[in-house]
């Protein structure tokens, strides 16, 4: 495979390249997670959301507090 580059600019943002975007089939509106694992850092896209999964509807559960406190989990 290519090496592919991105900038990061000043807001931390970046663009997927466009052969990664086309291999996920990212579309305007996707999400992506980015996984930490042992052989580095994973970017996949996510399904989208289940409006059936019971859970979602607790968005307060949401927050980037929530997320600091469950990240050692």
């Amino acid at each position: 495979m290519a090496v592919l580059l991105s900038k990061l600019t000043s807001k931390a943002q970046t663009v997927i390249p466009r052969e990664i975007r086309a291999q996920l089939d990212l579309k305007p509106g996707d999400v992506v997670r980015y996984r930490h694992t042992d052989a580095g850092i994973v970017i996949d896209k996510l399904p989208p959301a289940n409006d059936d999964d019971a859970l979602s509807a607790f968005s307060e559960w949401t927050s980037g507090a929530d997320d600091e406190a469950w990240a050692d989990l």
